[in-house]
C-alpha cells in the first residue's frame, strides 16, 4: 500500500485532498533510500520515503507506512523516523499512514506522545488515510483517467462493501489503458491483495478465460506479445552461445539482428542453422530483412 506512491506520486494531490490539505500542484517527487538503520545492529526501515520539491514553496520529506493493523511499537518507531529524516536531511516531514480497516485507521491517527511526569517531549501526529476518508472510485470512466488512484482506491476499500463495485469499475477500464497501466495495475492489485477475498474477485476479473479469449482487447495483446518476446529472447541468447561455442565471430550488426528479433520462429530457425553455418552472417540467409505483409 506504500510501494504506489514512489511509482505513481499522480496519487498524492487527490490522498491529500481528501485529508483536508494543500498539496502543490506542480512538484517534482524523487524516492530516496528508506534505511534508517543506525550503526548499531538495529535495523529500521520506513515503508517509503519520498522527497517533495514544490514549484511554489519548501522542499519536504514524505514518510509513508502502511498498517495493516493495531502495533504498539509504532508509536516509538514513527516518532524515530520523523527525527531521524528531518536530522539527516535538514527538511520538514510529515508522516502518512496508509490503512484499509478502520479501527486501524482510528488507533493510527494517534498522537502518540513521548514525556514523563507531567511534561510532553514529543509528541507525534501522523497523517491517515484510510476506508473513511478516500473516496471509492467505483465508475469505469474515471478509473480509466486515474487508474494508480483507482487502484489505490480498490486496495483502501478492500475490505469495505464498495469494494467489489471498485474492482468491477477497474476491470471495465482495463482494457481502455495504455499498455503499460494495465499491466501494472494489474499486477499491482494481484500482489497487494493476496489471498484476500477481493484478490480472487480480481483475479477472476482479469483472468484469461474471461478477460483474453480472442477479443483482441489492449492486455490480451500485451500479454501475448510479452510472452512471445520473452520466448524470443531466450532462443536469441541460444544462437549467440553455439556461434560461441563454435568459435564464430559474431559481428555488431549480426549481433544486433539477433537479439532484436522478437519473433519465436525465426530466432528458432536461426538457433538450428548456428550449429552448421561458417559465419554468423549465413544465419539470415533467405531471411527477408523485414517481415511480409500477409
Amino acid at each position: 500500500m506504500h510501494r504506489v506512491f514512489e511509482e505513481r506520486p499522480e496519487i498524492l494531490a487527490p490522498v491529500f485532498e481528501a485529508l483536508g490539505i494543500a498539496f502543490p500542484e506542480k512538484a517534482a517527487t524523487y524516492a530516496i533510500t528508506a534505511d534508517v538503520t543506525e550503526t548499531r545492529p538495529l535495523a529500521r526501515h520506513v515503508d517509503t520515503v519520498l522527497r517533495i520539491e514544490p514549484s511554489d514553496g519548501d522542499d519536504f520529506l514524505l514518510a509513508v507506512e502502511a498498517q495493516e493493523r493495531r502495533d504498539k511499537d509504532k508509536s516509538a518507531s514513527w516518532a524515530y523516523y520523523v527525527a531521524y529524516l528531518q536530522s539527516k536531511y535538514r527538511l520538514p516531514v510529515l508522516l502518512l499512514v496508509v490503512c484499509r480497516d478502520r479501527p486501524t485507521a482510528k488507533w493510527a491517527t494517534g498522537p502518540f506522545e513521548c514525556g514523563a511526569r507531567g511534561w510532553t517531549a514529543q509528541r507525534t501526529y501522523p497523517l491517515v488515510v484510510g476506508p473513511d476518508n478516500l473516496p471509492p472510485i467505483t465508475d469505469a470512466r474515471t478509473a480509466t483517467e486515474k487508474p494508480a488512484m483507482a487502484a489505490f482506491s480498490a486496495l483502501t476499500h478492500a475490505n469495505t462493501p464498495v469494494g467489489d463495485a471498485i474492482l468491477d469499475a477497474l476491470g471495465k477500464a482495463l482494457p481502455k489503458m495504455n499498455a503499460h497501466a494495465a499491466l501494472y495495475i494489474g499486477q499491482f492489485l494481484d500482489s497487494a491483495l493476496g489471498t484476500t477475498p477481493a484478490g480472487d474477485k480480481w483475479r477472476n476479473i482479469v483472468s484469461f478465460v474471461n478477460f483474453f479469449p480472442g477479443r483482441g482487447t489492449l492486455l490480451e495483446r500485451t500479454f501475448l506479445e510479452g510472452e512471445a518476446k520473452g520466448e524470443a529472447r531466450g532462443e536469441a541468447k541460444g544462437v549467440l552461445r553455439v556461434l560461441k561455442v563454435r568459435g564464430i565471430a559474431v559481428s555488431d550488426e549480426a549481433r544486433e539482428r539477433i537479439t532484436a528479433c522478437t519473433e519465436p520462429a525465426r530466432v528458432s530457425e536461426w538457433l538450428d542453422r548456428a550449429e552448421t553455418v561458417e559465419r554468423a552472417e549465413d544465419l539470415f540467409a533467405d531471411t527477408p530483412d523485414t517481415p511480409e505483409l500477409p
